[in-house]
C-alpha cells in the first residue's frame, strides 16, 4: 500500500456511507473556507453535477462539498441530502435571500454488481456529511468504491473488485493527495512497479483487452455506461480556477499511468481538482505530484480490497 489519504490536507473532512448489501454508496469530502475548485470530465459517458459551474469563465470557485457516488444518474440524488445538511449549518453561497450550498459531484455505475434498485439517494448523502471527519483513513469497499469493479470487457462474470483509494506525495510544507473511485473498463497497473493488478479475470489469470479485441467483433456495446473511475485531488498550493482547471487535466495522467485503455466513450472520467490555498507553488511541480498521487491511489483502490502481492 501506497501511503497517505485526502485528509493529509489540513482542513479536509472525508466521510463515508454505504449499503453493504446493495452494495453503492456515497463519499463526501468538506473543505475548508477559502478553497477553491475546478474539474476535468473526459470519457464518454460521464454522470455529473454542477460541473459546468466550476469552469474557469464561470463565477464561483469555492465548493462547500464534493460528492462521488454509486447509483449513475440516479445516484445525484445524494447531494440534495448534502446540501439540505450544509443549509441547516449555515453553509452557502449567499444569495441575499438564503444560502445555496455549493456541492458538485461525479457518479459511477455500480448496478450492475449489486441491487440495481438500490441507489445513493438524499439520506445516504446525509448520513455520509454527518460522517466527515478530519483524518479519516478509510480505504477500500467504503462509500463511492462499495460497488466499484475493473475489467469488464468479457462482462460481469470476469471482472476484478475494486474500491476507494487514496495517496499523499509530499514535497517540503507542499503536499497533494488524491482520492479515487475506480470502476474502470480498462485493466489496472500498479505504475511504480509496471506491474498488472486487476483486469479481466479468467481461471485464476488476468486477460489482456489488447489480446481480447480480435474476438469482439461485436465491439463493446454491451457494456456501455457500465463503468467510469471518479476521483478528487487536493493541494494546500494556492491556485485559482484557471490553474485549477489545467491541475485537473494534468492529473488524468495518473489514470492514463495506471488504467488501460482509458478514457473510452464506455468510461465518464472525472477528477475535480481542490485547493486549500496556503502555500505557494508551482503549477508543474504539482501536476507533477498530481499525477503521480493519482496512480498511486488507484494502485490503492486494488490493493485495499485483495491485499499487495509481489
Amino acid at each position: 500500500m501506497y501511503e497517505g489519504y485526502l485528509s493529509d490536507i489540513s482542513g479536509i473532512k472525508v466521510g463515508h456511507f454505504q449499503d453493504d448489501e446493495a452494495k453503492t454508496g456515497v463519499t463526501v469530502v468538506l473543505p475548508p473556507e477559502g478553497n477553491t475548485c475546478a474539474v476535468d470530465v473526459r470519457g464518454g459517458a460521464p454522470g455529473t453535477r454542477e460541473t459546468d459551474l466550476l469552469k474557469p469563465e464561470n463565477s464561483v470557485s469555492e465548493v462547500h462539498a464534493l460528492l462521488l457516488s454509486g447509483g449513475s444518474a440516479y445516484g445525484l440524488a445524494a447531494s440534495i441530502g448534502v446540501m439540505e445538511a450544509l443549509e441547516k449549518d449555515g453553509k452557502g453561497f449567499d444569495v441575499g435571500v438564503g444560502k445555496v450550498p455549493i456541492v458538485p459531484q461525479a457518479v459511477l455505475f455500480d448496478l450492475a454488481y449489486g441491487s440495481a434498485n438500490v441507489r445513493p439517494d438524499a439520506e445516504m448523502g446525509k448520513k455520509a456529511y454527518e460522517n466527515a471527519k478530519i483524518g479519516s483513513q478509510s480505504q477500500g469497499c467504503v462509500g463511492a468504491g462499495c460497488g466499484a469493479t475493473v475489467g469488464k470487457a468479457l462482462g460481469m462474470e470476469y471482472v476484478t473488485k475494486s474500491g476507494l483509494g487514496s495517496a499523499t506525495v509530499t514535497l517540503g510544507d507542499l503536499k497533494v493527495s488524491a482520492l479515487v473511485a475506480v470502476n474502470a473498463f480498462g485493466e489496472i497497473y500498479d505504475a511504480e512497479t509496471g506491474k498488472q493488478i486487476a483486469g479481466v479475470q479468467k481461471e485464476g489469470k488476468f486477460l489482456r483487452i489488447m489480446d481480447l479485441l480480435g474476438t469482439m467483433k461485436g465491439g463493446f456495446a454491451d457494456i456501455e455506461g457500465q463503468n467510469t473511475t471518479i476521483g478528487i485531488v487536493a493541494t494546500n498550493a494556492t491556485f485559482n480556477k484557471t490553474q485549477l482547471s489545467k491541475l485537473a487535466s494534468i492529473t488524468h495522467n495518473g489514470y492514463a499511468r495506471s488504467i488501460f485503455p482509458v478514457h473510452t466513450l464506455l468510461d465518464g472520467d472525472t477528477i475535480f481538482a481542490l485547493a486549500t490555498n496556503e502555500v505557494e507553488a508551482d503549477l508543474n511541480v504539482v501536476g507533477a505530484m498530481a499525477t503521480k498521487a493519482m496512480s498511486m491511489a488507484i494502485a490503492n483502490s486494488i490493493y485495499s480490497v485483495h491485499g499487495e502481492s509481489k
